[in-house]
């Protein structure tokens, strides 16, 4: 596995060479403004060649909305800050989604996030809340994107926490005391998810590899 941190100056990567898998994560950037984030366009520019190629990818939070933007969609600036737990509700698309199938009808999940996202024609809403509709999405059958944090555990929580603003601190005073209980019901529906994506890596990566293999030589 490869760590690209692009906020401590990492490259992105300007192919596919030896990705199996894209997994996006979140930040304080805008996916829509290069501002404070130099690597933004490729990082666009990978999601978009790795849709093309069916590689597959997760984004999370920021990396949802960069892969929305990159699918054709648009991300903007929301009606506010979403911080803290609450609950999203699945779509009937989610029934029989590779990933999301068997995740109950609601969940409760850590949301920290003020952008939002307008997804493309082709996509397929996977779960929404009232506030902001676009909570989880695939593009596809191998790219999908998550508005919440499904990744977190109490160290995550704590790091959020210790970074935040006074305004986010008081949208959610409760955070650290709510999240040892709200994460004993979400581990469960997390692991199956992550889970299943890396199963799915596994999957096309050996089938990529046949293929590779029995590739006739042009000059055969």
């Amino acid at each position: 596995m490869r760590l690209c941190q692009v906020w401590a100056g990492d490259p992105v990567p300007a192919t596919l060479t030896d990705v199996d898998a894209l997994v996006v994560m979140g930040g304080a950037q805008a996916a829509y403004s290069d501002d404070g984030f130099p690597s933004r366009r490729a990082e666009l520019e990978l999601l978009r060649k790795a849709l093309a190629a069916e590689v597959p990818v997760l984004g999370i939070c920021l990396g949802a909305q960069m892969l929305a933007l990159a699918a054709g969609g648009t991300a903007r600036v929301g009606s506010g800050l979403q911080l803290g737990w609450g609950e999203v509700a699945f779509s009937p698309e989610a029934d029989g989604d590779p990933l999301l199938s068997g995740t109950p009808e609601r969940l409760r999940v850590l949301s920290w996030h003020g952008d939002t996202m307008d997804l493309p024609e082709k996509a397929v809403l996977l779960a929404s809340c009232d506030r902001y509709p676009v909570q989880a999405f695939r593009m596809g059958g191998a790219a999908w994107g998550l508005q919440f944090h499904l990744e977190v555990d109490e160290a995550a929580v704590d790091a959020f926490m210790e970074t935040a603003t006074p305004q986010e601190v008081a949208a959610a005073p409760r955070l650290r005391e709510e999240t040892p209980g709200e994460l004993t019901v979400l581990a469960p529906h997390r692991d199956r998810v992550f889970a299943r994506f890396a199963a799915l890596v596994a999957d096309r990566t050996e089938l990529t590899a046949t293929r590779t293999f029995f590739t006739p030589r042009a000059d055969a």
